[in-house]
């Protein structure tokens, strides 16, 4: 895993940034200017309630990354101090941004984190405590948000027909909680490991992929599992305040990083309690999309 993140790194010029991120800016400004309604722009009232609402919203930025910077500190046994979580976690979000987050990220959060004193071992369990517990927060968060917003408010069918249960296959109702099950399945299949029989769930990725239409994967296969065993071994030790304030730290993450949306909203359109949660549960439901 080390020599992949090297390679990631020999890769990570400023040359191959410095297009992408311009190509991205470039698509960004062309559909501002492109979609640009002025008189839409022009029945804008800026107010100190406007400001107030900015403000805020820059404020659940910075509460996001403080909230990773904190889980940061925590998985890695607090190897990593809070001035140097800084530099790791803004890394870290650079390098999935502008990488697949499956192959460029993950290399190269082995890698930072590596440049950080934190042995392979440890990084790894860090790596994928962190993947496990932010698959987690969507896979409890989902049905809490049925129970109290409920699916007429989430779903919005565009074509009556697709309402009944003959044709709900074919809804995006029934593509959300296919998605669902299989981050569902996903989190259990990694609690499996890194809980309970890691070896078991490495022998399981190589039998899959061991089969003719996945065999080109199999020694991705096999350093993932591999990556299991030893997360495995680094975790199991750990006390219950460990697990209760890096989960806690996720959940006030990925909140403040949604609470963006509401709060900018919230700057132009006053809404009340039940619309800020209703837009705050369409982003739940948009990222499971997203993930899946």
């Amino acid at each position: 895993m080390q020599i992949e993140g090297h390679e990631v790194i020999k890769n990570f010029r400023p040359g191959k940034i410095v297009l992408p991120v311009l190509i991205g800016i470039g698509v960004a400004l062309y559909l501002l200017i492109s979609n640009f309604d002025k008189e839409a722009y022009e029945k804008i009232s800026w107010t100190w309630y406007t400001t107030f609402w900015i403000l805020l919203a820059v404020c659940m930025m910075v509460i996001r990354d403080v909230a990773y910077m904190y889980r940061i500190k925590i998985l890695s046994g607090n190897l990593i101090s809070w001035r140097r979580s800084f530099p790791v976690i803004m890394l870290w979000e650079f390098a999935s941004a502008i990488t697949p987050t499956m192959v460029g990220g993950t290399a190269l959060a082995f890698f930072i984190l590596n440049k950080e004193k934190v042995n392979m071992g440890r990084s790894i369990a860090v790596v994928v405590t962190t993947s496990f517990l932010d698959e987690l927060f969507f896979v409890l968060a989902v049905p809490l948000v049925f129970i109290f917003v409920g699916k007429a408010n989430l779903f919005i069918s565009l074509d009556p027909t697709l309402s009944g249960p003959a044709t709900e296959a074919g809804s995006i109702y029934f593509v959300f909680w296919l998605g669902y099950g299989i981050i569902l399945a996903y989190t259990l299949l990694v609690a499996y490991a890194l809980f309970i029989n890691p070896r078991a769930v490495k022998w399981l990725l190589l039998k899959m992929f061991s089969l003719p239409l996945l065999k080109r994967w199999k020694t991705n296969a096999y350093h993932t599992g591999n990556d299991m065993v030893i997360a495995s071994g680094e975790i199991k030790s750990q006390n219950s305040s460990y697990w209760l304030h890096s989960f806690g730290a996720t959940i006030f993450s990925w909140t403040a990083r949604y609470m963006v949306i509401n709060c900018i909203i919230m700057a132009f359109i006053t809404h009340g309690l039940h619309e800020n949660i209703v837009i705050y549960a369409r982003q739940l439901v948009m990222w499971i999309f997203l993930l899946s």
